[in-house]
């Protein structure tokens, strides 16, 4: 079918800017109907968003929104690599059982299905951030790629001296199962941190030790998130965060940003009784914005009116260089409605895999017993290690060592942009983070800089493909924690023959 054709069939009446009803919705109601009509039959490929953004006039982040709410619900699966297709089976088929088939014999010969994934598998396999297979030949160490720690200036050799040490005095027991939550020396080390730093209200008993962030974000949206659950996410978002929704099965409310960070006027306009929202108010991901105390308080007073959740991602409000670090938003929290999640991906090495989560009182039994489904518990020696990194107070000098030096190659770069791209790239300090936003002209566009950057050696991230309704930004998304000054000055230039 081509996209002529598609158009045709798609959309009668055809979408209507005037109408009162988003045109994400129009074009996914168009779309759901040409499914269930048949007129789109299972297995067809259906054109790129781009294309038929083209080919219907509107905006490319109008038919991505569509086309996520169709993958959440199960009406579309994407193919790693090959495109988007209409479901085999779409769940109305699954809501009732044809006529007279309760009546056949049992043993009938069934055939295979077209796809071994289920529904929700077909979700998750489609969410994911970057294509597995892909992955190795991402270049790990290449400026500029965002959220990656300075590994060469982290302590190894400390480290391996306190894994050593841990060897030779471990008892048996410890090579055994233990408890989901964590290693309780761990979690009454992170409680310490987290009320002296953060401001977070806890107790080593709301603490649950997870595989990084991505698995708290996973495990919250399983407990509390049916399918079809509306739930705020910040546009622009965090693209692993959209993933553990959708693959939840979550009907995802678009929340736009400003400079005073969520928009929660404007949540509570689109859906008054959202399910969930997820936020990262401490240094918004991308855009680097800081929610304002009104906002926060409006935030949590919107979740404890309709009982919803907040789940607050915490991923790098260490690095703060003006000032003390932001208080959390769970250090408001009167109603027990947030739950807090942090990593030491950022502060120590991604290849860890540690992170937590802070539980309301009333969730602690089912997020351990989460914890437990998903795979019973972290690696015992790494908890220790990691306990003895903290209580030894090598923690706090590591980050106030990273803290300098990230605040000095922030400068490092901003001083090679101005040198080198002060006439095309737009960039201010950041206040904090691992990051800085670079604004682009109108005349050139962010995605095809940053795969012509590629090109020439240069990872650059386009922050138009973190958005999923608004109007995107033109910019792009520069890391700098992981580089030296040299690095950092190659990179420019380089970025610098591609943007002339």
């Amino acid at each position: 079918m081509d996209n002529n054709t598609l158009r045709a069939s798609l959309l009668s009446p055809m979408l209507d800017p005037a109408s009162g009803v988003a045109l994400y919705r129009q074009l996914y109601e168009a779309m759901r109907q040409a499914i269930l009509q048949g007129t789109l039959s299972a297995g067809t490929k259906l054109p790129s968003t781009r294309t038929l953004a083209q080919t219907l006039g509107i905006s490319r982040t109008t038919v991505i929104q569509a086309f996520d709410q169709l993958l959440a619900e199960g009406y579309i699966y994407g193919k790693a690599g090959s495109g988007t297709y209409v479901a085999q089976v779409l769940p109305d088929e699954l809501l009732r059982l044809p006529a007279g088939q309760a009546h056949k014999d049992e043993v009938e010969t069934v055939s295979p299905p077209s796809s071994p994934l289920s529904q929700r598998g077909k979700m998750i396999a489609a969410s994911a951030v970057a294509p597995v297979q892909k992955w190795d030949q991402i270049i790990q160490h290449q400026a500029f790629r965002h959220g990656i720690p300075a590994l060469h200036e982290f302590p190894f050799k400390l480290w391996s001296q306190l894994a050593t040490r841990r060897w030779k005095h471990i008892e048996p027991a410890c090579f055994g199962y233990s408890n989901p939550a964590g290693y309780r020396p761990l979690r009454q080390e992170i409680a310490r941190y987290l009320q002296a730093a953060r401001g977070v209200h806890c107790t080593e008993e709301q603490i649950v030790i997870m595989a990084g962030s991505q698995q708290a974000l996973h495990l919250a949206v399983q407990l509390l998130i049916d399918p079809g659950d509306e739930v705020w996410i910040e546009d622009p978002c965090y693209m692993g965060a959209r993933g553990a929704l959708l693959s939840g099965g979550a009907r995802l409310v678009s929340v736009p940003v400003d400079d005073e960070g969520l928009n929660v006027a404007q949540g509570i306009v689109s859906s008054p009784r959202a399910r969930m929202a997820y936020v990262t108010p401490s240094h918004q991901f991308p855009v680097g914005a800081v929610m304002s105390l009104s906002r926060r308080l409006a935030l949590l007073r919107w979740a404890s009116q309709s009982t919803s959740w907040i789940l607050e991602d915490d991923y790098d409000s260490e690095y703060r260089y003006t000032g003390h670090p932001l208080a959390s938003l769970q250090g408001l929290d009167q109603a027990g409605r947030v739950i807090y999640i942090g990593t030491f991906s950022k502060v120590l090495f991604p290849a860890l895999r540690l992170g937590y989560l802070v539980s309301p009182p009333e969730l602690i039994d089912a997020f351990r017993a989460a914890r437990a489904a998903a795979d019973r518990h972290a690696h015992m020696l790494d908890q220790m290690v990691l306990t003895d990194f903290m209580a030894q107070e090598h923690f706090a000098r590591h980050l106030r060592r990273m803290r300098s030096l990230y605040e000095e190659r922030q400068a490092i770069l901003l001083e090679a942009i101005l040198k080198e791209l002060g006439d095309i790239l737009s960039v201010k300090a950041a206040s904090a983070g691992m990051n800085l936003l670079a604004h682009l002209p109108s005349y050139l566009q962010d995605t095809t800089v940053a795969q012509q950057a590629a090109g020439s050696g240069v990872s650059v991230t386009p922050i138009s493909k973190y958005y999923i309704q608004h109007p995107p930004l033109n910019a792009l998304l520069l890391g700098y924690a992981a580089y030296s000054q040299q690095e950092i000055y190659q990179g420019i230039h380089r970025l610098a023959r591609v943007l002339r």
